[in-house]
């Protein structure tokens, strides 16, 4: 169990299992409503050992996180610029 005071009021998640990001597989991807921030928590087991928080400046709220096809992560943005933007390693 987890829960932020204040909330971030999240929205959409994923956890991770693709192969595109290794030190990501098996972490969970949380949208966030409240704060326009994509939050990744490290789990061991089923414990929550870190938080960071991704993507949180230059864009509108985080309605939704997904794992695509090819590893990568697809996160949608709210109203009134709805974007979906792809997350990928750096060069």
């Amino acid at each position: 169990m987890y829960y932020w005071d204040p909330s971030i009021a999240p929205s959409g998640m994923a956890f991770y299992t693709g192969n595109l990001f290794p030190a990501w597989k098996g972490n969970l991807f949380v949208g966030a409503l409240n704060g326009v921030q994509l939050v990744r928590l490290v789990l061991d087991g089923e414990q929550v050992v870190a938080e960071e928080k991704l993507l949180n400046k230059d864009y509108d709220r985080f309605r939704d996180v997904r794992e695509g096809p090819d590893g990568a992560l697809y996160v949608m943005t709210d109203s009134p610029n709805a974007r979906i933007i792809r997350i990928t390693p750096a060069p």
